[in-house]
């Protein structure tokens, strides 16, 4: 069977990249930073992201791209024991349950996304009621865009990977960094946006060795680079053999923490602008508000705030973030559809279909038991499972996938990586430091 293959590197990094922006990025960690006292969380986020992430990132590309295939069969394929094989099996399969729970919440949280994109439109066309449902939590609409999410993200995937993901990565993440430029520096005009950039950007370092926000900090970083769950794997496994891979996965670690970084620099900044229109932006714990409030309760009163203006603003803004959600989702939904097709050779567009059908299943059944299941979800998967599930696959490629093969891998894109300091530090650090630091971190974490 042909496997798809991406054409270029830059077709690759915008994959790549667009897999790792998402709404992690632009929701999740503005949410982060205004929970864990702005700039302490963006330092510790920052040094995390290349101490932890970019080198569990290095063990997916690498084992992706020698093995060509999905994330349960390669780590079958690196093993040389039947123990190692069996374990293999079981990470590989709980990358593909996480990723598909990952893709469960995040489609009700990119529904939302869809909804509020609509309402400046409905606004301008004098649809009060419909405006006011759109913004409004309800079961229906919860559901419903959900729905329309998931069905977006399945027709993408089912076009394979040059006609629909590597398609759609070319034309949305050009579009997410023009509409990111264009609203940071609206947003940086306006009055008491200086008071959120100083505190975004001037840490507090007393904070920084607090345990929440250590692993807050890691839970981020491998949450928005897609780490885990065997995305990057799966990509890994369709780059060309005479790609650099350190180069590759150093510019896609540097999108993805750049796209964080704006969107810090976009969102702190507008919840003090909104406080000068007279929003209220603290709790009454006393920290500033962040989660869902912040994204749907915050900003839109801010945009309301700016009058006419406010209604292209607001709907360029979850333009924005829509787009985030699918350049993200569509690196979730493969991993399990790879899987399908390649270990149980069933038909993309069928396989498609099938798991997006199970993803809405299980999304109907957070919206059913919101309060009990949404948090518990996102914590389960994000905090716990995929920096464990990062932990297993440094281990993989640190302790089992034979050393030669990795340097033969690296070769084919860089014939001198052995003489490079990447070939002198990561093969080690892989093997003793990522495992031990990520299971402190999360340690830290209890």
């Amino acid at each position: 069977m042909q496997r798809g293959q991406f054409s270029s590197r830059l077709a690759f990094i915008f994959a790549a990249s667009g897999s790792a922006v998402g709404l992690g990025n632009i929701w999740g960690f503005p949410t982060n930073a205004a929970e864990n006292g702005g700039a302490a969380f963006l330092l510790m986020y920052l040094i995390l992201a290349f101490l932890l992430a970019y080198p569990a990132l290095m063990a997916e590309l690498i084992i992706g791209r020698h093995t060509r295939s999905n994330m349960v069969s390669a780590l079958q394929e690196i093993s040389t024991s039947q123990s190692a094989k069996t374990v293999g099996r079981l990470v590989g399969i709980g990358g593909m349950v996480t990723a598909g729970l990952i893709l469960s919440f995040y489609s009700i949280v990119a529904g939302w996304m869809l909804a509020f994109m609509l309402e400046p439109v409905t606004a301008m066309l004098g649809l009060g009621h419909l405006s006011t449902w759109l913004t409004e939590f309800s079961l229906v609409r919860n559901i419903g865009f959900a729905a329309i999410f998931i069905l977006l993200t399945v027709l993408i995937i089912s076009a394979g990977v040059e006609q629909g993901i590597e398609k759609w990565s070319n034309r949305l993440m050009p579009s997410l960094f023009i509409l990111m430029f264009g609203l940071i520096l609206y947003v940086l005009s306006q009055d008491g946006a200086m008071a959120g950039l100083n505190y975004y950007l001037v840490p507090d370092f007393s904070q920084i060795t607090k345990p929440d926000l250590i692993v807050s900090a890691m839970g981020q970083a491998f949450f928005s680079m897609s780490l885990g769950v065997g995305t990057m794997l799966v990509y890994g496994s369709y780059i060309k053999a005479d790609e650099n891979l350190p180069v590759v996965g150093a510019l896609v670690t540097l999108t993805d923490t750049s796209v964080a970084f704006l969107a810090g620099l976009l969102v702190l900044p507008a919840i003090f602008v909104a406080q000068k229109l007279g929003v209220t932006i603290y709790a009454e714990s006393g920290d500033l508000i962040a989660g869902p409030d912040l994204i749907f309760q915050v900003l839109p009163a801010l945009f309301e705030g700016m009058g006419i203006t406010g209604l292209f603003v607001g709907f360029t803004f979850f333009v924005l973030m829509s787009i985030a959600a699918v350049t993200s989702s569509i690196s979730m939904l493969e991993v399990p559809v790879s899987y399908a097709v390649e270990a149980h050779q069933v038909n993309r567009n069928k396989a498609t279909w099938l798991v997006g059908f199970a993803v809405f299943a299980i999304s109907t059944m957070i919206c059913l038991n919101f309060d009990s299941l949404f948090g518990f979800v996102i914590t389960m998967t994000t905090e716990r499972a995929q920096p464990l599930l990062s932990m297993m696959l440094c281990i993989f490629a640190g302790w089992i996938f034979y050393r030669n093969s990795i340097l033969q891998e690296l070769k084919s894109g860089n014939p001198n990586v052995e003489q490079g300091l990447f070939w002198k530090i990561w093969p080690v650090y892989v093997k003793f430091f990522c495992p031990v630091l990520i299971l402190m971190t999360f340690a830290n974490g209890f």
